[in-house]
């Protein structure tokens, strides 16, 4: 028997049951709509956890440190005859670390306590310089009020907490003026020092200074908050201004203590931005053999890459329950329609058919119902998908927050989805086509 013929003839016994056939159609199709809704919220999920992950910097970014920084308090091992120094982490290091394939960008993580003056009283703030790039990472969604003009402006954005201790309405600070207090590192020439031999060729001095900035944002999240840091900034400035204040750091005070003879000042720590999360791995190798100490977040993007992976099989498992209670109906509708049709097997035999022709049949109705339960189920689980991100949406509206994409039906899992369906009415077929390929047709012919 021909293919087509066959394809004809299986499409002519489904439309005699159209209510029977349907309703079995619609099993398989709410089955594939479970499956490729809780795949979808598997898959959006991930993907905006990683999108967000990508865009705050973490996982494209090595943070840089000196060896010595690495050492506990109070352990400093004599070193050895063939043990260099620990190199300085000052600005000869940050240009050679700028010039390594992949990065894109060096910064200093800039972070000094001191106090501003806002109507006439001071508080106590953590000052930290942000670089342009961070204006993508998303940490600025929503913020009230704009990011900086420039990356020389005499610009500030608060942490709504701290705009909260200037005023209780803290978008009422936006275009308002503070004068920011700090200490500023200024270089003594070596003369200055008495000329002794045991002295230092250079140092600097602790100069008081001001900087008046206007308030142009208040942010509710920490963009400050990275890795290396002595705290949480609560007063951001573009990190070129931050630069231009050489305000005096931590890290100072272990410039002076050591013995380095430098009289250049030195960062507490970079951080290195590569093109992308895969030139990571080599960007920090090459740090390290500089060296400087490196890390990076690799191991923690490994251990969010097998969560989800973890998390996407658990959805899939639940959603295929429904899908296996859908073969059921699909046993049970063709097992009726042996019952029904026997008559009709008889003939096709008496006329020559043979077993496999009989077999092929009901495998063509069975995968021709989980084609279509395939195809519905799809569109079902989409509009599923589309209304939990609707929901979502609404949420997270009343709470203003911004708007995110919960679901995601890429073409895999939509062509999967397919396939599956079909592949488990064919094995749902299995049983009722060997059933209807061992009638007898003398048995069949005389069936009422």
């Amino acid at each position: 028997m021909k293919f087509g013929d066959m394809t004809e003839l299986a499409v002519r016994n489904l439309r005699e049951a159209v209510l029977r056939n349907s309703l079995t159609t619609l099993g398989v199709a709410v089955g594939v709509a479970s499956l490729v809704a809780m795949l979808s919220l598997g898959v959006g999920l991930q993907q905006l956890a990683t999108n967000r992950l990508n865009r705050s910097g973490l996982f494209d970014s090595v943070f840089v440190s000196s060896r010595v920084n690495f050492r506990g308090p109070g352990r400093r091992p004599a070193a050895s005859a063939d043990e260099k120094p620990p190199r300085a982490l000052d600005e000869d290091a940050r240009s050679q670390i700028a010039r390594l394939p992949n990065v894109i960008e060096v910064y200093p993580q800039i972070r000094f306590f001191t106090e501003i003056r806002f109507d006439g009283k001071p508080f106590a703030t953590m000052v930290a310089g942000m670089p342009e790039s961070s204006k993508a990472s998303g940490a600025f969604d929503g913020m009230q009020g704009r990011f900086f003009s420039g990356a020389s402006a005499d610009e500030a954005i608060l942490q709504s907490e701290f705009a909260k201790e200037l005023s209780p309405q803290p978008s009422s600070l936006i275009g308002k003026d503070l004068i920011l207090r700090y200490a500023e590192r200024e270089a003594i020439p070596p003369a200055a020092n008495g000329g002794s031999s045991r002295s230092a060729p250079g140092g600097f001095s602790i100069v008081p200074r001001e900087k008046h900035l206007q308030i142009i944002g208040v942010v509710d999240t920490e963009p400050a908050a990275g890795f290396g840091g002595y705290g949480n900034g609560r007063l951001l400035i573009p990190l070129k201004v931050a630069e231009s204040l050489r305000a005096a750091q931590v890290n100072d005070l272990r410039d002076i203590l050591s013995d380095s003879s430098s009289s250049k000042p030195t960062y507490a720590s970079l951080t290195a931005r590569t093109k992308s999360p895969d030139d990571v791995e080599a960007v920090e190798s090459s740090i390290k053999k500089m060296g400087f100490g490196a890390f990076s977040l690799l191991d923690a993007s490994k251990s969010l890459r097998i969560f989800f992976s973890v998390f996407d099989l658990l959805l899939g498992i639940f959603g295929s329950l429904a899908l296996a209670v859908a073969t059921l109906g699909i046993i049970n509708t063709l097992v009726m329609a042996i019952l029904e049709r026997r008559r009709e097997i008889g003939v096709l035999k008496a006329l020559g058919a043979a077993d496999s022709d009989v077999k092929q049949l009901f495998f063509v109705e069975a995968g021709v119902m989980g084609l279509f339960g395939g195809v519905l189920g799809v569109a079902f689980g989409w509009l599923i998908g589309r209304a939990l991100t609707f929901g979502t949406n609404i949420y997270l509206q009343r709470r203003d927050l911004p708007a995110v994409q919960v679901t995601a039906v890429p073409w895999w899992l939509v062509l999967g989805a397919i396939a599956f369906a079909v592949l488990v009415s064919l094995i749902a077929g299995l049983y009722p086509a060997s059933r209807a390929a061992r009638l007898n047709p003398v048995d069949a012919l005389r069936y009422e």
